[in-house]
């Protein structure tokens, strides 16, 4: 059996967008693909991504916030930026087959009552995930 392929998802906090892309992902392809994620600052795993999460079957529940540097020396195969300030500001992380970026909205900035922001949460979700497909759908190459 061929090695999996690695990804890794960066954000700045490694709280929302990054846990829930790593989770996705592992959830839905986690027969090709082994991913991971990381902040540039540790925080923790957002309580309203969780339970975004858990609404589609998925559970983060267990996932913990990490920093980049937890992942120094080792190098993955792709490596997605899915914040802007990320991007700017994380050091280079070489990827073996490429560095990619996904702009998307940080739902941690959601205002409202815990309802209105979930449904935030789960509209980047549902944009996460269908990031992931059209990337890594059943038709790609791992």
């Amino acid at each position: 059996m061929p090695a999996k392929t690695t990804v890794l998802f960066v954000c700045t906090h490694n709280s929302a967008r990054s846990q829930m892309a790593e989770g996705l992902l592992n959830h839905l392809y986690g027969d090709r693909f082994e991913a991971y994620s990381a902040g540039t600052e540790k925080t923790r795993v957002h309580p309203l991504a969780v339970e975004a999460m858990q609404r589609i079957g998925i559970d983060i529940s267990t996932h913990q916030s990490k920093i980049i540097d937890q992942f120094s020396g080792r190098s993955f195969d792709i490596v997605i930026t899915v914040c802007d300030l990320a991007r700017a500001t994380c050091p280079y992380l070489p990827a073996g087959i490429a560095n990619k970026h996904w702009s998307l909205q940080d739902p941690a900035s959601a205002t409202g009552t815990p309802d209105q922001q979930l449904l935030v949460f789960e509209k980047i979700r549902d944009e996460i995930k269908a990031m992931i497909i059209k990337e890594f759908g059943v038709n790609k190459p791992s």
